[in-house]
């Protein structure tokens, strides 16, 4: 029996998912399923990883390309999403294959048929692209737009905001994106030596930051080469670490 594990936030998809490896491929055992990065991230801890995964690319807490961070995968992934094969054209370009929902029997089929045909070295070169895509996720970020995928960078960003549950990053050009991360999990995907944790509201780029003003109380006003929607302040106890961390490796305002 081949044990394989769903990761799919939408009920109906991965019911729709199961469903269909029962007709066409008995051989293979729904071992599990899960709905977000965390939950799967603890399954495959728990339960060590499957003989195979049909992985969600986008999920309701991020991207799946997380899960690839945190915890090492060997298994062969075959990668599900509702976008158009057009969308994710740079993804083919690392022969990473996809099923495109809503998935169905045929593309099941072919799916499992060319892993078939894949050699041991033909699965462990595909895997290593999965972990080269994974890590450069931690660089680009896709900002999901109505039907289109949109590459961000994380060199274009000046600042991230958060207001009334909403966050937004800006480019050096004054673009905004709505972004499906917290905060919080921004500051563990962003270098810390080039971005900043300002406030509640704000992460901020070091290459963006071009006056710095003091406020009463020993408190600082971060004035950014791009508009914020609102003041950026640091707090007095964060006051000595945001100066290091602006002129280390003798960086400079510019």
């Amino acid at each position: 029996m081949i044990r394989a594990l769903i990761i799919e936030d939408e009920t109906a998809a991965a019911r729709n998912l199961r469903a269909i490896l029962e007709k066409v491929a008995p051989q293979i055992g729904v071992v599990g399923m899960t709905e977000s990065v965390v939950e799967s991230v603890e399954w495959l801890r728990e339960h060590g990883e499957p003989d195979l995964l049909f992985v969600d690319i986008h999920l309701a807490d991020g991207d799946s390309f997380r899960i690839f961070r945190e915890v090492e995968i060997s298994a062969p992934v075959i990668f599900t999403t509702a976008y158009d094969e057009y969308a994710l054209e740079a993804f083919k370009l690392n022969s990473i294959d996809y099923l495109l929902k809503p998935i169905n029997e045929a593309g099941v089929r072919r799916a499992l048929d060319k892993l078939k045909r894949l050699s041991e070295y033909d699965l462990c070169r595909t895997n290593e692209r999965v972990r080269e895509v994974s890590r450069r996720r931690a660089e680009t970020f896709l900002v999901y737009v109505r039907d289109r995928i949109i590459p961000l960078h994380r060199d274009r960003i000046a600042f991230i905001h958060t207001s009334d549950e909403r966050v937004t990053a800006c480019d050096f050009d004054g673009r905004n994106y709505p972004m499906d991360k917290t905060l919080e999990m921004f500051q563990t995907l962003l270098p810390e030596e080039a971005f900043f944790r300002a406030n509640r509201q704000f992460i901020v780029a070091r290459r963006a930051v071009r006056e710095i003003g003091v406020w009463p109380g020993g408190r600082l006003t971060v004035q950014l080469g791009v508009d914020t929607p609102e003041k950026i302040v640091v707090s007095k106890a964060r006051v000595p670490e945001f100066k290091q961390w602006l002129v280390q490796d003798g960086g400079e305002i510019s």
